[in-house]
């Protein structure tokens, strides 16, 4: 059976005061928008889905910081396609069909640390997609919600004994975030993926473009990874094809 080129991008649907300054966490723009580029360009029907619906944004994530002109230019056009999936037609995940995807990309936030290990709607399109033999992708903080996701093979996580990368340990100390996550007792990326005995894999530096595949599992690293990790996920699914 071939894998139908259609993608499903996750979103979170967290969105609560995280930062020193009061902003809120939610979904981190570029990391949505980026992989959306990749994969239309790349001929993929794509949806966005988050676990109930509904999603807000990291509000530091729409500053000049992190939004490059072009970025800029999308996020201020309503009507440009990626802004009208996530506006108007952002899924509930239990109410999509799983068999309708052969990617599943998680984008991210400091926001999926929070939902992402509970959401099982989420989670379960992405099992399917993996027992069929398509690939399973995520970036930055995305990678939160692989340990949940199971090899109905095997029983135990999809990143069990593979190669992974995510936002790191370093990372979160360097924005003053890391007593905030173990304050809320929110486990990182790193601890995540150790829990489950994934082998992790840090960037060269906390924001450096790095991500890497293992079979048809992709993972990237931070926000300059998103096109990367994206990119990666297509070749796999090419190859599997």
């Amino acid at each position: 059976m071939s894998l139908p080129r259609k993608a499903l991008i996750a979103v979170t649907s967290y969105n609560e005061p995280f930062y020193a300054d009061g902003a809120k966490t939610g979904l981190f723009y570029t990391e949505a928008l980026h992989p959306y580029e990749a994969l239309v360009k790349a001929g993929f029907q794509v949806d966005l889905a988050s676990e109930t619906g509904s999603y807000g944004m990291d509000e530091h994530s729409t500053t000049s910081d992190f939004l490059n002109e072009h970025d800029q230019k999308v996020y201020d056009d309503p009507n440009h396609p990626f802004n009208v999936a996530l506006n108007k037609n952002l899924h509930k995940a239990s109410d999509l069909n799983p068999k309708d995807y052969g990617l599943f990309f998680a984008s991210a936030g400091h926001a999926t640390l929070y939902d992402y290990p509970k959401a099982r709607g989420l989670q379960s399109i992405a099992e399917d997609i993996y027992a069929r033999g398509g690939i399973v992708s995520a970036v930055c903080h995305g990678p939160a919600i692989l340990p949940g996701i199971k090899d109905t093979k095997t029983g135990k996580s999809i990143i069990d004994g593979k190669d992974v990368t995510g936002f790191t340990d370093e990372g979160e100390v360097v924005m003053g975030i890391l007593d905030k996550i173990k304050g809320d007792k929110v486990p990182t990326i790193e601890s995540a993926a150790a829990s489950v005995n994934a082998k992790y894999h840090s960037p060269p530096t906390p924001f450096a473009d790095y991500s890497l595949t293992d079979g048809r599992v992709v993972t990237g690293a931070n926000p300059a990874s998103a096109h990367s990790t994206a990119a990666k996920a297509i070749d796999a699914f090419d190859k599997v094809k």
